[in-house]
């Protein structure tokens, strides 16, 4: 099938063009952010990168961070989150964990700890609910640090946080006072 290096390329292609460049390859995803399986391989072949049916099976079932889905019948397909375009993914809002977990680089931890965790250019702000990946997530912005935010705290006080289908937590900001070092 497809080598390690594949993969990954055709991974991060995917998630350029489904969570942050659509128009990069003329696509339009829909208000949930699906795209028609057949017209994203189509115009990923007419870009220069060619993806076959069984690629993108195996890139959706294998991806470790589930970052992309089909729909029901397999005829859609969208990134599960991290979009910066504006798309409503119908997530309903959930009850999270008390604690959830945030990973950054060492140098945002002063900012972050002064402002809070603010989405930037992404629709939500991103938190696990273990360690290891809050880690994994630090490591790719330089010393990994991990926050712990006081998510059931903030549900309590009647922030909402949406569950995405790869098990990322979501919310639209998190104030500083809800933020504490590991």
């Amino acid at each position: 099938m497809l080598t390690e290096k594949e993969t990954t390329s055709l991974s991060k292609f995917l998630s350029l063009i489904l969570r942050h460049q659509p128009e990069l390859i003329d696509i339009k995803l829909d208000e949930q952010g699906w795209v028609a399986v057949d017209e994203l391989l189509q115009k990923a072949g007419a870009y220069g990168k060619p993806i076959s049916p069984e690629a993108l099976d195996y890139i959706v079932e294998t991806n470790a961070k589930k970052r992309f889905a089909f729909d029901d019948a397999r005829q859609k397909i969208r990134a599960s989150q991290g979009h910066s375009v504006g798309v409503e993914l119908g997530y309903e809002p959930q009850t999270p964990p008390d604690v959830l977990y945030h990973g950054t680089g060492s140098q945002s931890v002063e900012a972050i700890l002064q402002t809070g965790l603010e989405k930037r250019s992404r629709q939500q702000v991103h938190l696990s609910s273990d360690l290891e990946t809050a880690v994994k997530v630090g490591q790719r912005h330089g010393k990994p640090v991990v926050l712990t935010v006081a998510a059931g705290e903030m549900c309590r006080q009647g922030h909402k946080f949406y569950l995405s289908e790869n098990k990322v937590w979501l919310t639209d900001f998190v104030p500083a006072d809800f933020i504490r070092t590991y």
